[in-house]
């Protein structure tokens, strides 16, 4: 529903977001391109370096092979004429893998539009911890100033706090919040938020949920039961589910991740922490392993630090002045 176009600002954002990423990344890497002849060594050494940026083996495997060829077949014999290289297969794996989960090349799905006057519903998910709730007010953000109506559904009832959390950041984004109790029923304070005036007349309608690890299947089962009250009120819905994924996990993370895709139909990804991490590889193995199209990253704290993916701007901003 919300065209993800990358603008000057939210480049800006991404790349400062990166700094501590592109800083890992460069302080690993200067030590496989230096001016010296390609050898061996050279591709097992970068293959090492990958997996420790938490690039993941599978995907800095492919990349390592990737680059071999495109090397031989550019005559390239310098490990130092290398970063361009990269550069290029970083991007190609990335939308590779991308449009392979359904999405186009920078990762806007092409099936998430709401039906004639309903409203587009988003279901966010994730484990504890994983800056959820912020990112589903930073979202909010986005959508207001592109003219939406946006209502937010506390159905966290589950964690103390969490009602009275998300309803300070929908008055700071200046959007409503519907609510029940805290350890209420989730799902019948989804169908009463759906079902109310202001739930009807919204544009947007995103739900927060509890945070749950994959081992407690309660709460999964739970997690499941709010995706079926969505269904029947909103036939079709929700139409996208978010999952947002803490990067400072990095490989750690990935695990827990499939057990919502298997759960939810989670549908996108959103990277949050993004600024935090000096392992930032994590983005080029999330669509690969997950099978998911990453939508958006979160750059920093701020209300409006949410980025469109942008697979080249991305690797832009990993790999810097060692792609020039």
């Amino acid at each position: 529903m919300l065209k993800r176009l990358l603008g000057r600002d939210d480049e800006d954002k991404l790349e400062e977001g990166l700094a501590k990423t592109r800083r890992g990344f460069m302080d690993r890497l200067a030590s496989v391109f230096g001016p010296v002849d390609i050898t061996e060594e050279t591709w097992g050494d970068l293959e090492a370096q990958l997996i420790q940026s938490d690039v993941g083996v599978g995907t800095s495997v492919d990349v390592v092979t990737a680059l071999r060829e495109e090397a031989r077949y550019a005559g390239v014999r310098r490990a130092d004429e290398l970063p361009e290289l990269l550069h290029e297969v970083m991007v190609d794996e990335v939308r590779g893998a991308a449009r392979a989960a359904g999405s186009d090349d920078d990762g806007d799905r092409r099936d998430s539009a709401a039906g004639d006057g309903q409203p587009h519903i988003i279901l966010v998910v994730g484990v504890n911890g994983s800056g959820k709730t912020t990112t589903i007010a930073k979202l909010a953000r986005l959508y207001r100033d592109a003219g939406r109506s946006v209502l937010l559904v506390a159905a966290d009832t589950f964690r103390a706090a969490a009602i009275d959390q998300l309803q300070i950041w929908g008055d700071r984004v200046g959007v409503p919040v519907v609510a029940g109790q805290q350890g209420g029923d989730p799902g019948a304070v989804v169908y009463d938020a759906l079902t109310s005036t202001v739930g009807r007349d919204a544009d947007v309608v995103i739900v927060d949920t509890a945070g749950r690890l994959h081992t407690q299947k309660n709460l999964m089962a739970e997690l499941v039961k709010i995706r079926g009250v969505v269904d029947r009120v909103v036939p079709g819905s929700p139409h996208e589910t978010l999952l947002v994924l803490d990067a400072t996990t990095g490989q750690n993370g990935l695990s827990q991740a499939k057990a919502f895709t298997d759960a939810v139909n989670v549908s996108g990804v959103v990277l949050a922490k993004l600024d935090s991490s000096a392992k930032g590889g994590v983005a080029f193995s999330v669509t690969r392993e997950l099978g998911l199209p990453i939508v958006y990253v979160g750059t920093g704290e701020a209300i409006d630090d949410l980025a469109p993916f942008d697979a080249g701007a991305y690797v832009d901003g990993v790999l810097g002045a060692a792609a020039s």
